[in-house]
């Protein structure tokens, strides 16, 4: 059973908007904390139970016919996010997503005829790009309920890329922010020819989220800690969802889901998980 305490009261009347950053963006190293904080309480819930609300989706448009050949092949990810939809994802928006970002384009040129198989690939610095699986139930978490774009988005750890390629699609706006230099160098430019409009990198502690872009309609995580850091909540907007690994009473690492209402805050644990250890500073 899921609880729910009693939040702050929210002010009356509009919030003016808050100053957007320049892009490319750099992370200053100790951003100011916000003022407002909520309650916390904690729920587990079986990983199934995070399925139940996929009942609500909404149709989506027509694919057209696959074409092309080898990895730039569109029958190539098709086939792989018809193995998506036999392993459980059904959101419309997060499939066609799945289907229109090359996933190879991301991955060593070396390592291209596995990128649309499920697994995790090495790509440098001891860092991996997640299973396509991984990505697409993260995704669809983050985009469960919703049939409209989400607003704008934080993901933490942008690894080689791929995984903001797939939110740029899901979200009106997105800042994806990497702690080293060498990856998000690396996804910087494989996005580049991409032209992604909505999509801002930034290099910086994680850790610390991104308060110049806050509130966020929703966060994602790539890397998994012992807790979820209280700056990510903060920076949460209310009605908003956050999506990340962590080390739940268990033990083990667990996909965490966190809803903040204007009454409180609501925490899932969901099905265990394994990604790399969250960590704090840039290198």
């Amino acid at each position: 059973m899921k609880r729910h305490l009693p939040g702050p009261a929210t002010s009356a009347g509009p919030t003016p908007p808050k100053p957007r950053p320049g892009f490319p963006a750099r992370l200053v190293s100790s951003p100011a904390t916000l003022a407002a904080k909520v309650p916390r309480t904690v729920a587990t819930s079986p990983a199934a139970s995070a399925r139940s609300a996929a009942s609500s989706r909404s149709p989506g448009p027509s694919p057209q016919a696959p074409s092309g050949t080898g990895m730039d092949s569109q029958a190539v990810r098709w086939a792989m996010v018809r193995k998506l939809e036999a392993q459980g994802v059904s959101h419309p928006a997060v499939l066609a997503a799945m289907r229109t970002v090359e996933r190879h384009r991301f991955v060593d040129s070396a390592l291209a005829n596995q990128a649309y198989e499920d697994t995790s690939l090495p790509i440098g610095l001891g860092q991996t790009i997640s299973k396509p699986n991984v990505v697409a139930r993260m995704s669809e978490l983050l985009c469960q309920g919703r049939s409209e774009k989400l607003g704008r988005v934080l993901e933490i750890g942008t690894g080689c890329g791929y995984q903001a390629a797939v939110l740029s699609h899901l979200a009106r706006e997105v800042y994806s922010i990497e702690r080293l230099r060498g990856l998000h160098d690396k996804a910087r430019e494989n996005l580049r020819g991409m032209r992604l409009s909505n999509l801002h990198l930034l290099f910086g502690d994680g850790m610390l989220g991104y308060v110049k872009g806050a509130p966020y309609a929703a966060i994602i995580a790539a890397a998994g800690g012992n807790d979820i850091p209280d700056a990510w909540i903060d920076q949460l907007a209310v009605g908003g969802r956050l999506v990340a690994p962590a080390v739940t009473g268990s033990g083990r690492q667990n996909l965490v889901v966190i809803d903040k209402t204007a009454t409180g805050v609501v925490r899932t644990v969901l099905e265990a998980v394994l990604f790399v250890p969250l960590k704090s500073g840039v290198a």
